[in-house]
This record gives C-alpha cells, structure tokens and sequence, in this order.
C-alpha cells in the first residue's frame, strides 16, 4: 500500500507534549510506540501480520514518524511483514532513516523488499540492519551490504551480550556515532519491546510512549507486550507507570500517550 494519508491538524497538536526533545545523556531520544489487542497482543502468533490500527490511528503512526530521525523494528518484523518503513504522511518534509535489529543476519533483504523499493522510488530511504559484528564479513551480508550501500543503506557490526542480544544503550550510542540519530521511534515486535520494558537499565532509556489500544481480543498463543519481571540492583521489583497521560479517541481506537517513569513503585520480592 503506498496511498498519502491525511492527518488533521486539531488531532497532530493533540501529541506535540509526546514529541522527540533534546537529552542531557548525549543519547537520542526514544519514544516507544506500538499497537495493541485488549490483551495486550501485537499478532495473532509469531510470523503472522496482524492488523489492528485503524485508518486514523495508522494516520497517527506516520506522523508520528516524521519527527523522528530514525524508525526501529526488529527482524522477525521486517520479515513477516515486509515494511516499507517510511512515513506516507500527507505533506511529510522529512523520512526517517529505517533501523532493523538482526542479530543473525536473518532477514533476506533484496531488490525486492518494500523497503528498498519504497527507497528506490524517492518514497522514503534505504534501511541501516544491525548485525552481530562476528557476522559482518559474511558472504551473505557483504552481498546485501553492497546492494543497500548503492541506496544508502548498509549494515553496522555490534557485539552482543552473553544471550546473542545487542545492548540497548550500545545500539543508541552507535546510531548517534555512525548515523547522527538524534530520535528514534522504536515500533517492534514483542521481543524488541519486552527487552526495552524488563530491564531497569533500559526502561531508563524510554522517553514517551505512544499505544494504540483496538478494541479486539487476539486470544492465547498471541505475540503479547508482557515484559518479564526483573529485581533491580536492591532486589525489589520496580513497577513502571506512564505519567503525564492523555487518553485520545481516534474512531473506534483508543491512542494511549505517556512519558515513562522507570522506577515506579517498588515491591519487596513476592
């Protein structure tokens, strides 16, 4: 789908509060955004699109886009989906540049991938994929490195934790570094999502959260935003909680905003 999408503006001033602003820790800000079923489900299983936003909401999305420098998503995303990762936003002034988590080099990108395509034609710009850094002079990387680079595009080696996982500070840091990222929206899926929501350190990082709640049940076996509960440095379980809320109807969808306080209200262990 490539059709322009109209947002009117008494709704777009509504999210001004919830918009990218300069940090003090030298790092981009971050704004979290995704939607989401009644449960808490993203897709109905792993692998499977899913479409939840409605045509307003969706609008939201792409504006939302436009004041950030870059867009995350993960690779079983870019996979299943085949994204364009661009902003289809009526007048949009600017792109941001697509990011893709991979790891394990594991996302197929060709000639042919929307996103490369949606580049191609002038509509948005190619993606940069994070990868392992073990894997960075791998045959098959250096092939799509080279074809991405003619778009302006590429691939940039990090090394992982101990659990094959990147750092979340370690991935802002470098986007700053290699790409000048000053705001980053990240929008999924559920394992990119949970791994910014468990750790203390990485809930830190969030700046503004932006849901989309539809009004559906996606049933068990969903991917589902449900962060694994983790002590902090004392031992007590911190429950995060969005302050500043506003809660804006949008046709049958409900958008969520927030700024995150990650220390929250402390439990003893339970």
């Amino acid at each position: 789908m490539s059709s322009i999408l109209p947002f009117p503006d008494g709704l777009a001033a509504q999210f001004e509060p919830y918009l990218p602003s300069s940090k003090t820790n030298g790092l981009p800000s971050l704004t979290l955004t995704f939607a989401t079923s009644l449960d808490s489900a993203l897709s109905l299983g792993p692998g499977i699109q899913t479409q939840l936003s409605g045509p307003l909401t969706k609008a939201m999305t792409h504006h939302i886009r436009t004041f950030h420098s870059a867009i995350l998503v993960g690779a079983s995303t870019a996979i299943s989906d085949d994204p364009g990762l661009n902003s289809r936003i009526q007048g949009a002034k600017h792109q941001p540049i697509p990011i893709v988590l991979d790891p394990n080099a594991r996302w197929n990108i060709t000639e042919s991938s929307r996103v490369v395509q949606t580049a191609k034609q002038g509509k948005g710009r190619a993606p940069f994929i994070l990868v392992n850094s073990k894997n960075i002079d791998d045959d098959v990387v250096v092939e799509r490195r080279n074809m991405l680079q003619g778009y302006g595009g590429g691939y940039i080696g990090i090394t992982v934790d101990d659990s094959g996982r990147f750092k979340w500070e370690v991935i802002l840091s470098i986007l700053k570094q290699e790409l000048g990222i000053e705001s980053l929206m990240v929008e999924g899926g559920g394992n990119v999502i949970n791994s910014l929501l468990e750790d203390e350190e990485n809930k830190k990082l969030v700046d503004n959260v932006i849901i989309t709640i539809a009004p559906t049940w996606l049933g068990k076996g969903g991917v589902v935003v449900s962060p694994e509960r983790k002590p902090n440095a004392k031992g007590e379980y911190t429950q995060p909680r969005l302050t500043d809320v506003k809660w804006i109807p949008m046709d049958e969808d409900v958008v969520l905003c927030g700024k995150l306080n990650a220390s929250g209200t402390s439990h003893d262990n339970p």
